[in-house]
């Protein structure tokens, strides 16, 4: 994730400390993302310092320690422009557990495959129901709202995911079953084909 890009998003017209830049984006972003631990934020404003995308210049304080204090460059305004506007691609291709317990459940057999879609189809009715919530609850905060949308959409996406996979793999699991499930998977493979 390119947190750095969010740091020079903050920074964009208001010089900060860490900590505030800690506040800062957790208010900003919201409970979807959950909290950003300092010290990685202090290693990716360290970089941003490095790459001359950010300033550091330090405020002395007379009752507690001196503070750093970050501000944007031009440098670091034009990578945020540059990244901000252009479109994002998915590079990483789509790597979820769910995958990996289909997987499990369809050499388990059919009454695996009906179990796990029915537990993972309660899971996600029941994430949908705290999503709509948490959206109520942060209905005036358009960002956060924005992510919540989000995850409201990716959620009911996969309970639709759900609906394909009973129908795809159910005859693979049935297979299995009829093998004993210890045919392995290729031989469920070819023999429903």
């Amino acid at each position: 994730m390119p947190l750095h890009h969010a740091v020079l998003a903050l920074l964009n017209g208001r010089p900060n400390h860490g900590y505030e830049l800690k506040a800062r984006f957790e208010e900003a972003i919201g409970p979807q993302w959950g909290g950003l631990n300092i010290g990685h934020l202090y290693q990716i404003l360290e970089r941003l310092v490095r790459d001359g995308y950010v300033s550091r210049s330090q405020v002395t304080q007379t009752d507690r320690p001196d503070k750093n204090l970050y501000t944007l460059t031009e440098a670091g305004e034009a990578e945020l422009r540059s990244w901000a506007t252009t479109a994002w691609v998915r590079v990483g291709g789509f790597r979820d557990e769910l995958f990996l317990k289909l997987l499990g459940a369809v050499a388990l057999g059919p009454q695996a495959l009906t179990t796990l879609i029915e537990a993972q189809r309660q899971t996600y009715l029941s994430e949908l129901a705290g999503l709509a919530r948490q959206r109520r609850a942060h209905a005036g905060e358009p960002l956060v709202a924005v992510l919540i949308d989000a995850a409201i959409a990716h959620t009911k996406a996969d309970l639709g995911l759900l609906d394909s996979s009973a129908q795809h793999l159910g005859p693979l699991a049935a297979a299995q079953g009829e093998a004993g499930g210890h045919g392995g998977m290729g031989g469920a493979r070819a023999e429903s084909a």
